[in-house]
């Protein structure tokens, strides 16, 4: 039977020229040592679960009719409990390769995820913008139509627990003229160079891990030093407003940038992928999934 492949297995030829099954395999059963990993998953799975019923259940039938439940469902584990309890049951691999990224690094909200980030929680927002053109004469006042507009009302709107919706905001990454073969990025504000740098740092894992196409070594899009100028974007509604801003824009900008060649038969796949697996990374990197 062909690895991978599914099904009953074959029949093979005996002494005599008479097809015959093979003999079956012995059972063996999994040593205690294989088994614990299961049974403590099972054990923390299952109370989980118990913890979000409980949290759900919890006090229902005292709510008078018409009243809405608004209860805070917390469940939490001590990591420093649950490592000595792991510590005595099993090596530190254990802890290490089955409990800990299931319980503390893939759950959000997980007594570690809260311990690196004890503000409120970080979501993803996308915003399109219709970008910097005038319809006159490029100015203050004709530009940036749409970024102006958003920022002014973000402004305005409340939010909880900040003041407003754009108080809020943690990190503002703008993508603009992305697509074109080999391009250049630099850190353009000194409040963000980390992010770049954390960019930088990812494009090189991948390229070491081979995970990046038509990416020869010599070719690195995040580069260092200045920035060849300042780029007034959609960005700078949102920066003059005290936001952070991670400005990803090619520089220098794309050879059909503002032609009649600047369509999708000119997007260069590799690089397209290549900067979606960065930027993938990097999201889930900063929102700690």
């Amino acid at each position: 039977m062909r690895s991978g492949s599914r099904g009953r297995p074959r029949l093979r030829l005996g002494e005599h020229g008479l097809l015959e099954p093979p003999a079956p395999p012995k059972r063996r059963l999994l040593p205690r040592a294989q088994l614990l990993p299961l049974l403590l998953l099972a054990l923390a799975v299952g109370s989980a679960f118990y913890t979000i019923w409980s949290g759900w259940n919890r006090g229902t039938k005292e709510l008078p009719l018409g009243r809405e439940l608004r209860g805070s469902v917390i469940g939490s584990l001590s990591e420093a409990r649950l490592r000595r309890v792991v510590g005595q049951l099993d090596p530190q691999r254990l802890w290490g390769t089955y409990l800990r990224p299931l319980l503390v690094v893939r759950t959000p909200g997980s007594p570690g995820n809260l311990q690196v980030r004890k503000a409120a929680p970080v979501t993803l927002q996308l915003l399109f913008l219709d970008g910097e053109e005038a319809l006159k004469e490029w100015g203050p006042k004709d530009s940036l139509y749409g970024s102006r507009h958003l920022a002014q009302l973000m402004e305005s709107a409340p939010h909880s627990p900040g003041p407003t919706r754009i108080q809020a905001i943690e990190l503002f990454m703008l993508l603009d003229l992305l697509g074109a073969p080999n391009p250049t990025f630099y850190s353009h504000f000194p409040r963000t160079a980390r992010w770049f740098h954390r960019l930088r740092s990812i494009e090189k894992r991948l390229h070491r891990l081979n995970l990046l196409q038509s990416h020869p070594q010599e070719v690195m899009y995040f580069q260092p030093g200045e920035p060849p100028g300042s780029v007034e974007d959609d960005h700078i509604p949102f920066l003059r407003r005290g936001v952070p801003v991670l400005h990803l824009i090619s520089t220098p900008f794309p050879s059909v940038w503002h032609t009649p060649a600047d369509s999708e038969a000119n997007l260069h796949p590799p690089t397209v992928h290549n900067l979606s697996r960065i930027l993938a990374v990097f999201l889930a990197e900063y929102l700690g999934l």
